[in-house]
């Protein structure tokens, strides 16, 4: 069998993926210059190879060893305040890198991609829920930078035939239901993970950022995708790519405020959470949340994830237990 190559596969959504296609039968390459990703969360049965989207030496050294069948792509740079401070470090990576990566791979002849995008294309909503089809003007350099490659893809794909689907997810939540793999950020900057590490005393308080919007209790409400749905969509995407190129988007479709997820976490947990209220953060759109009809036809792809609760106490299990 030919095998898949996963550009970040020890982040935090590539290491979920790895750990699916080895259970589903794939054989996996993982590539990570390991600078946000964890060596810990690679999976002993995928094969490891420290590489850099900024090396193209790295590079053409993993398409060189191994028949690569088709990339999933996960490799970014992905915190949204720290790219307007240093977009030069966002465009570099997160761009140019890619056109490494597709360099590397239009040399060796693969010619197939999976790329982790982001509802952050898509900027303030217009209209919710967000479909594909929903404007993009993207308001920080992350969401531009991830809107640049999505549009490098469009020409790659007529100019060179590139077969490619982007997945657009809206907020990556939960954790492996084993246990095995977990959330980890340095800093830290998704909202289940600081409730729970306030509920467990590591942090002072989850400061809620804007309690006026015009939301059933006034804090901002987000669509929250199960990482292991994640997984499932690169797969199924995976096995798409010789009938559709284009893009979709990932999420539930439902919306949970941030009040109702302090809440949850709560109950699951059996502990109070600490909370600060704090002004409205600048660009923070008070409602966000996924038309998913689109994946869902294409792919035949559905959140097995869909209750928070649910989806919270995978993370609580990862936050007691965690390896790394």
């Amino acid at each position: 069998m030919k095998t898949i190559l996963v550009m970040g596969g020890a982040g935090y959504i590539g290491s979920h993926t790895v750990k699916h296609l080895l259970k589903n039968g794939y054989q996996c390459v993982v590539a990570d210059n390991l600078v946000y990703g964890h060596r810990e969360a690679v999976p002993e049965n995928a094969v490891f190879m420290q590489a850099d989207l900024m090396d193209k030496e790295s590079l053409k050294k993993v398409f060189d060893s191994f028949d690569i069948e088709a990339v999933i792509h996960f490799a970014a740079f992905a915190y949204v305040g720290e790219s307007v401070v240093h977009p030069q470090k966002y465009y570099m990576n997160n761009v140019v890198g890619t056109l490494n990566l597709l360099e590397a791979m239009k040399e060796a002849g693969v010619m197939k991609i999976v790329f982790s995008s982001t509802c952050a294309t898509y900027g303030e909503p217009q209209y919710t829920p967000i479909d594909e089809a929903h404007p993009q003007n993207p308001i920080n350099p992350y969401g531009r930078s991830k809107l640049m490659i999505e549009q490098i893809f469009q020409d790659y794909a007529k100019a060179y035939g590139l077969k490619y689907i982007a997945l657009r997810y809206f907020n990556a939540a939960g954790c492996d239901g084993e246990g095995e793999i977990g959330e980890s950020h340095t800093p830290e900057t998704h909202l289940i993970p600081l409730i729970l590490k306030a509920i467990k005393g590591e942090r002072e308080a989850i400061q809620v950022f804007g309690t006026d919007y015009p939301t059933k209790d006034g804090t901002c409400i987000r669509d929250y995708i199960h990482v292991e749905d994640l997984a499932l969509a690169h797969r199924l995407a995976l096995e798409k790519l010789d009938v559709f190129s284009g893009y979709l988007n990932l999420g539930t479709g439902i919306g949970s405020s941030v009040k109702e997820m302090i809440q949850a976490a709560e109950e699951v947990s059996g502990r109070t959470c600490p909370v600060r209220y704090a002004e409205r953060r600048a660009g923070d759109p008070a409602v966000l949340f996924a038309d998913n009809k689109k994946a869902k036809e294409i792919l035949g792809w559905s959140p097995a994830y869909t209750d928070i609760r649910e989806i919270i106490r995978t993370a609580w299990n990862w936050e007691l237990h965690k390896r790394y």
